[in-house]
Order: structure tokens, then C-alpha cells, then sequence
């Protein structure tokens, strides 16, 4: 039963030569279509630039003010993507849908949608990972580079969180040489500098180096500063609050006043009892001011510490960053700095110990990783030379072998090689040692098609991964691309009519370059058998040759 269709539609407005055109996708393999230069890869970038590939303005279809994408997509379980759409602070889908759009404007900034909402680049990019794997005419190439070899192997093999896990000591092992290296290298402090560390230390520490003792500080210092006029002030205040001619005493009498009518008239106890309050109000700002009067008197030895204070705290600031958390992090630093000084060598003894256990948890990871390589190694081996074999070569030799390691890597204790015969009689070797970019091609074909079972990703996009194959191996091809597509939705670029074939959607490409202005049509021929035989008899030689149409004929009913 063919995959459920994820990428449902596609709507692609002035983009390269394309005008505008809006296609509906079908579940299982699509094959895409055309003359070499037709514009193929205009819907393949258009899927690019949905996935999150960064673009330029050279992409504005000539004369238009800006071109656009969009495409619907559904997803049968859209839980995981929706934790991701919450993660970057996005809508959800609805009912499994999610709706990309991403337009590019010439003369303005571009703007992404997700589900309606505003996205970055960055998160489109995090969002293309889970929905869409490009597998282009390069991608044999990646074959010859070990760390490939390496990640095809773990993929097979299910080592992921193994692998995790050992890189997890393996980092706490790296961190821990680390230190023990820049202790070992770091230069003994001499007397003259230890004594400056520890004097700088003393005058930090005279100092409760937290924001209420600095507020404090800074407060009393600026009223020291401004004892004169401060006292001045408060003393003109006071004296007008509760001098013989002050408001205290001005409101004695009018309280009195205010009691007398309250006896004549009860209804002017409200008056009363406010004037009352204002007394008791008055009173208690008078005490107030009276205490600041108090505080404002410093006494020689306590303004002397004050001003000590003060040009201490100035002179951290200015020497080591300008605010409490700079100078706090420079004390942290130095008692770090004098602490290790006391016991360079106990520092040195107690890290080696801790670097020796952790080499020891991370070996011992490491080598439940290569058994695990090891399984998968001779699994994928036996499974992909089936494959290569069904794929032209009868009598070709594929193996994996691990290859031990001198010191523990970011990867493990081992590496990989991955060795190809593709001849009876001749021992494997390294394939960039022997294979072509044909033979490459098809030992890519073959661990993609065993691996696709593992991708989890639903959308796989092959570009002309069938160049430099031809004759009855294409078939083969079409056959693994339908294989494939039993677990994903596959969208192929290709030139092989008997890949083509087996398709159970077909997109075709064309450039009309009759006019005045070249224009690029992609049209959906699955329907129209007319239309499907004539182009493969196109890719087989000649659209209008009896042979190529009957040969055409054949491979669709194949």
C-alpha cells in the first residue's frame, strides 16, 4: 500500500521562466520529465526554497515584481511536527495540514508563512529537515568521504543514541584533558604577584560586594557629599513644620477652631475628624524629618570609612569593568587564581584521576558502539550487495569493514570502509580506489533503498540519481524507486524512460521558446496516455517513431 501523500499541492508563481502553475501530487513515486534545459530544476528549487534554502532576487522571474511558493502538506500523525511548529513559536497544523508559503519580493524584504503565522529562514530550515531530503547528482560522491560511510552505517544500524551517549563521555573526557593541559602549562604565580593577588582580594573582600551594600553606599556618600546643603534644607524644613511659626502650630488653632464646631454642629464631624488627620499626619512627617536630620550627622571616623569606601569601590569599577557583576566575577577569579596556586599539583593529581575514569566509561561505550557497528556492518553488507547485484553487477563483491582506531575519535574507537569488486575474480577495494561515478551511482541506489525503510523523513526528492545508467538497469532503478516509494512519497528528476515508467504520477517540463519571451509550462500526464506514450518514445529517441511509441507501450504495461 503506497505511503500516504505528504506533499499534497504546490502553487509556484514567477519563478526563473516559469510564469505560474499549481499542481496536486499523488502518494507513491512522481517522475519529473524533459529536454535537458527544459527547467526541470525550477520545481525542484521551488521545494528548495520551501525546505529553507537561502535565495537571491536573480531568481524574479524577468518583468515580475516578485515571485512565490506554496505548498500544502499532510502529515498522518502531526504530532511531532506540531511540537516542533510550538517550539518556534508557530500555529499547529489543522487536522494534519500545514501550509508553508515563502514570497521574495524585488524591492521589498521577503516574507515566510507557517500555518499563517510569520516565520525566519532559520525555522523554515528546521521545519524542510522534517518534511523533505534532497538527493542530488552529487550524492554518490559523498561516498568516498568515510564520515558518510560512518553516518549510513549508524542509520542502518539504529546506533544513534549508543552514539550519543558515548560522545556525551567522550566530550566530558576531552574537557577534563583540557583543564588538566592549561593547569600543567599554566605558569606559577610569583611571591611579588601572589602578594599583589592577595592584597587586591583584601580590599574586595573589605567590601560586602552585593547591590544593597553598593546602593548604600552611594547613597550615604552622596549625602555626605551634600551635607551642608542637605542640613540646610531639612533644618528649613523642620523649622517650618514645627517652629513658633510653623504649620504645627498654625494648625493648633485650627484644630481647636474644628473641635468647637463639631460641639455646635454634628454635621461638621466629618471636617472635623479630617482636620484631625491632617495634625496626625503633619506630626509624623515632622518626626521623619527630624530622623533625617539625625542621619545627616556623620561623625569624623564614620566619614572617614565612608570616603575609604567609596574610592575602594571606585577604583574596582574602574580596574575591572565598570559594574558589580565584573568586579564580583574578577574577585571570583582571583580566589580562584590563589586557591590553585596553594595546590597546583593536588588540582593536577585529582583531575588526572577524574580524566582516567572518564577515558575508561567512554572506552567502554565506545566498544558496545563497535559491536553494534560490527552487527550492523555484516547485516547492511549482505542486504546491499543483494541489491548492487540486481543493479547490473552479477558477480560483485560488496563488504564493510571497521577499522580500529589509534586513539578514541568524536565518532568512536573505529572508522569505516566501505569495499567494492565489481568484477568476478578481483579483490574489493576502497571505492574511491575503484569505482566510477556509474558504479557509485549504483551503490548509492542501493543503501538508499535499503536504508529509506530507516529515513523517517516522508518526502525524499531524487535528482538524476539514475545518470549513468541505462539499458535494463533502468528498469531496475524504476523498480527500487517504486520500492522506495512503499514507505515515501518520491519525487525523481530523470532521463530514463524506463524509470519513467513506473511512475504512478508523471510530471513533464517543457520550454516554449516560439514567442518572443522563452516560457516554461510543467504539466501532469499520468491521465493521458497519449500524452504519457509520447513522451517516453521522446526519452527513448523520436515521439513520432512507431518503434519508440510500441517500446513505450511495453514499458508502461511492464
Amino acid at each position: 500500500m503506497p505511503y500516504e501523500r505528504m506533499l499534497q499541492s504546490l502553487r509556484i508563481r514567477n519563478l526563473a521562466l516559469l510564469e505560474e502553475v499549481a499542481l496536486d501530487f499523488e502518494a507513491g513515486f512522481t517522475a519529473v520529465t524533459g529536454e535537458t534545459g527544459a527547467g526541470k530544476s525550477i520545481l525542484l528549487g521551488a521545494l528548495s526554497l520551501l525546505s529553507g534554502q537561502r535565495a537571491d532576487k536573480t531568481i524574479i522571474r524577468q518583468g515580475a515584481d516578485s515571485c512565490e511558493v506554496e505548498a500544502s502538506l499532510y502529515f498522518t500523525d502531526p504530532r511531532r511536527m506540531d511540537a516542533l511548529l510550538a517550539e518556534l513559536d508557530l500555529p499547529p497544523t489543522e487536522d494534519g495540514v500545514m501550509i508553508l508559503k515563502r514570497s521574495l519580493p524585488r524591492d521589498k524584504a521577503p516574507k515566510i508563512t507557517v500555518n499563517g503565522g510569520l516565520a525566519t529562514l532559520s525555522a523554515l530550515q528546521q521545519i524542510g529537515e522534517a518534511w523533505v531530503d534532497f538527493h542530488g547528482p552529487s550524492e554518490p560522491r559523498r561516498l568516498l568521504k568515510e564520515n558518510c560511510q560512518l553516518e549510513l552505517l549508524d542509520l542502518y544500524g539504529r546506533c544513534g543514541a549508543q552514539l550519543e551517549k558515548y560522545q556525551t563521555l567522550y566530550r566530558r573526557w576531552q574537557e577534563l584533558e583540557a583543564e588538566q593541559e592549561r593547569l600543567q602549562n599554566e605558569t606559577r604565580l610569583s611571591p611579588a604577584q601572589l602578594e599583589f593577588l592577595q592584597n587586591q582580594l583584601a580590599r574586595m573582600d573589605a567590601l560586602e560586594l552585593s547591590e544593597d551594600f553598593i546602593a548604600d553606599l552611594e547613597r550615604d556618600f552622596q549625602r555626605m557629599s551634600q551635607t551642608q546643603a542637605l542640613t540646610e534644607l531639612t533644618a528649613r524644613l523642620s523649622e517650618g513644620l514645627i517652629g513658633e511659626e510653623g504649620v504645627q502650630t498654625k494648625l493648633a488653632a485650627v484644630l481647636r477652631d474644628a473641635h468647637e464646631l463639631r460641639e455646635i454642629d454634628s454635621e461638621s464631624a466629618a471636617v472635623a475628624d479630617r482636620i484631625k488627620s491632617m495634625s496626625v499626619e503633619l506630626s509624623d512627617v515632622a518626626d521623619e524629618v527630624s530622623d533625617l536630620m539625625e542621619q545627616l550627622q556623620f561623625d569624623p571616623e564614620q566619614a572617614q570609612r565612608l570616603q575609604e569606601n567609596m574610592d575602594t569601590w571606585l577604583d574596582l569599577k574602574r580596574k575591572h569593568g565598570g559594574d558589580l557583576t565584573a568586579v564580583v566575577q574578577a574577585r571570583d577569579n582571583m580566589r580562584r587564581q590563589l586557591e590553585e596556586q596553594g595546590d597546583i599539583e593536588g588540582a593536577l593529581a585529582k583531575l588526572e584521576k577524574q580524566a582516567a575514569e572518564a577515558l575508561k566509561d567512554a572506552k567502554r561505550e565506545a566498544a558496545g558502539l563497535r559491536t553494534q557497528r560490527e552487527k550492523a556492518a555484516k547485516s547492511l553488507a549482505g542486504i546491499a550487495a543483494k541489491t548492487i547485484a540486481q543493479l547490473g553487477f552479477a558477480k560483485s563483491d560488496f563488504q564493510i569493514r571497521l577499522v580500529p582506531l589509534a586513539a578514541l575519535g568524536p565518532q568512536g574507537d573505529c572508522g569505516v570502509e566501505f569495499l567494492f569488486s565489481p568484477n568476478v575474480g578481483e579483490a574489493p577495494l576502497p571505492l574511491n580506489r575503484i569505482a566510477s561515478s556509474g558504479e557509485l551511482a549504483r551503490v548509492m541506489l542501493a543503501l538508499k533503498t535499503v536504508l529509506a525503510d530507516l529515513d523517517g523523513v516522508p518526502l525524499l526528492v531524487f535528482d538524476e540519481v539514475d545518470a549513468n545508467v541505462g539499458g535494463e538497469i533502468g528498469s531496475v532503478v524504476g523498480q527500487k524507486m517504486a520500492q522506495i516509494a512503499g514507505n515515501h512519497q518520491v519525487l525523481c528528476v530523470t532521463h530514463l524512460p524506463q524509470v519513467a515508467a513506473q511512475a504512478t504520477c508523471h510530471l513533464v517540463v517543457e520550454k516554449d521558446q516560439s514567442k518572443s519571451r522563452a516560457v516554461v509550462t510543467i504539466t501532469p500526464i499520468q491521465a493521458d496516455r497519449r500524452a504519457r506514450l509520447g513522451e517516453l518514445a521522446r526519452m527513448l529517441g523520436d515521439r513520432n517513431a512507431k518503434s519508440a511509441l510500441a517500446h513505450a507501450g511495453e514499458l508502461l504495461k511492464g
